[in-house]
């Protein structure tokens, strides 16, 4: 770390500030530049985790071990109609109340759904074109996510849904369609399990992470489509810091 960019950032976890722009707005993350992940923590001092975290994510999914993971029990509901939402980082679907997955034997409510070009987690190295989130909260506060890794090749049946309702600029399309989650999960639901973080700020901690191990189809033109929008929505793997990662098939 250079001494400019540790002086800042110790002024900023010391006075607790936000960084501003001339016009005393403030200046929001992204995923490159000035304002990329490398400087997340120099943005606002509610960022801390995303520098100073030991159990941040992404991750390189490697040496795996079977160590009794139970299934994952998806319980999806179809609905009647959804959200769209350009946050300016990445396009995110919230999904209707009612949805949840048993993971680890605690239930988590399904919240929304998110989307990343090009996949945010690698699994022995090896990176995918696009990725779904899908956020889960149990009742207690603490998050789960289901990671599914799409590739290039057929066309994905379901993105047209999302697709065809992505505001171009911020803000939101309320859809008026019926959607079924469920029709984006792979046949095989096997995944492989960690404890991480949020990705992007503020980075928080205790994140159960499950990453489906089957990949699914995209098309190049439906990639194409999303990073028109958003050319690279991804954070680089973190350190795994000793962490363990565990595989159910």
């Amino acid at each position: 770390m250079g001494k400019k960019r540790l002086l800042i950032m110790m002024i900023i976890l010391l006075t607790g500030c936000t960084v501003k722009g001339t016009n005393n707005e403030v200046i929001h993350w992204t995923y490159d530049g000035v304002t990329g992940p490398e400087y997340w923590v120099m943005l606002s001092s509610d960022y801390v985790m995303c520098d100073m975290g030991k159990s941040q994510s992404p991750v390189n999914i490697v040496g795996e071990h079977a160590m009794g993971l139970q299934a994952i029990e998806f319980q999806y509901q179809a609905a009647a109609d959804f959200v769209v939402i350009n946050d300016g980082h990445m396009i995110q679907v919230n999904y209707p109340p009612g949805s949840y997955a048993v993971i680890g034997g605690q239930k988590f409510h399904l919240r929304h759904f998110q989307f990343h070009s090009p996949s945010e987690h690698k699994i022995h190295g090896r990176q995918a074109d696009l990725a779904a989130h899908l956020v889960h909260q149990a009742d207690d506060g603490r998050f789960a996510i289901v990671a599914m890794l799409f590739n290039k090749g057929a066309d994905n049946q379901f993105l047209p849904l999302v697709w065809d309702a992505m505001p171009l600029s911020k803000g939101l399309n309320k859809v008026n369609k019926s959607i079924d989650i469920n029709d984006l999960l792979p046949v095989n639901k096997a995944y492989f399990n960690y404890t991480g973080s949020l990705t992007a700020p503020p980075c928080s901690e205790g994140v159960n992470w499950n990453v489906l191990q089957e990949h699914g189809f995209v098309s190049a033109a439906q990639v194409a489509a999303f990073t028109e929008l958003f050319p690279r929505n991804a954070r680089p793997v973190q350190p795994l810091n000793g962490r363990m990662i565990g595989k159910f098939d």
